[in-house]
């Protein structure tokens, strides 16, 4: 037998079909042609945690039975797949089935797959949304908690009554926004809900991409919210780069980029960065905080590729404030120890 070195080898050789999801700092799908140039280490995992990759996936075989695997891998410091760990999951894999990857896998053997060492467990939201979008791609039902959510949602039910909605039933309704009128009520009817309902939907929409005029709601609501709130509504714009810059040029003139908000820019809206000012904002804040705190945060930002380049640069930025300098500086002490 060929010496299996990948997942999709493995998966191909079961006879199973498969789709991928990042559950890393966003919950989104993965092109399988994406995902195939990642696995033969040509591209680097777009969006690392922590020097790891995150990821779900969903197969299922000839009986549509579903099956799903959370697989947490380290990075190298490139961003690229680490081999080693890969081969040691995939060679556990293989040992748990027998060795005989194209054999039907039992509960036991899910069960035992499920306990690996490179499981992780998603958070409540991300696993609410994850389940929405796989529900959606894979052709099925949304869950039991739609049709209130929806209801709810859609102003049939009075605000007070937000106890009754479920989390799941929210991710079914935003991740189906394209679907019949739920884009109109989500936009339409985002001022009318109680709070609780209204930063529920935001912790599923910064997984996903939003229509403007839903964008610019929730970025009229980040101004008025109050400052424990406010993270929740930047969360919202992950998928709005432009409205995200103007939402951190706010905060930062009202000064509450606190260590919170930095973590949250970091983990959903680093798309942002990409824009030199705001990135010169972010840092000069971050440079505010400890110096254990800025070398964890930039270590970690580092590693994203779409703004990597622009992290190294302002290493070398002439024009930076005293503080963002002695912040490098204690950095490039620590890298050097």
């Amino acid at each position: 037998m060929t010496e299996i070195t990948t997942l999709s080898q493995f998966l191909k050789t079961a006879n199973t079909q498969f789709q991928v999801y990042d559950m890393g700092r966003r919950v989104q799908h993965i092109d399988m042609m994406a995902f195939h140039q990642i696995e033969e280490l040509n591209s680097p995992y777009p969006a690392p945690i922590q020097g790891h990759a995150q990821f779900a996936i969903v197969f299922w075989d000839a009986s549509q039975q579903h099956y799903i695997w959370f697989i947490k891998l380290p990075l190298d410091e490139r961003g690229l797949l680490s081999p080693a760990p890969r081969m040691q999951f995939i060679k556990m894999i293989i040992e748990a089935l027998g060795r005989d990857p194209t054999q039907p896998l039992t509960e036991q053997q899910q069960d035992q797959l499920a306990n690996h060492p490179f499981n992780f467990k998603p958070t409540q939201e991300k696993l609410a949304v994850f389940n929405a979008l796989v529900r959606k791609q894979l052709g099925g039902k949304a869950s039991p908690q739609y049709e209130f959510a929806y209801q709810y949602l859609s102003g049939q039910h009075p605000a007070e009554n937000w106890q009754s909605i479920g989390l799941q039933g929210i991710a079914d309704v935003c991740v189906r926004a394209s679907e019949l009128d739920h884009q109109t009520h989500l936009t339409n009817g985002f001022d009318n809900w109680a709070l609780e309902v209204q930063i529920a939907v935001c912790q599923c929409l910064e997984h996903l991409s939003i229509d403007n005029a839903l964008a610019k709601k929730i970025l009229a609501k980040l101004e008025t919210a109050e400052d424990k709130d406010k993270g929740y509504f930047l969360r919202a714009l992950a998928s709005h780069p432009k409205l995200g810059q103007q939402a951190i040029s706010q905060l930062n003139d009202l000064g509450a980029l606190s260590a919170d908000m930095l973590i949250t820019i970091a983990a959903r809206n680093w798309s942002a960065l990409k824009d030199e000012q705001t990135l010169t904002i972010y840092l000069e804040a971050l440079a505010k905080q400890q110096q254990h705190f800025f070398n964890q945060i930039f270590a970690d930002i580092v590693a994203i590729p779409l703004i990597r380049t622009q992290l190294l640069a302002q290493l070398r930025n002439p024009n930076r404030s005293t503080e963002l300098a002695t912040a490098i500086g204690g950095l490039f002490k620590v890298t050097k120890e």
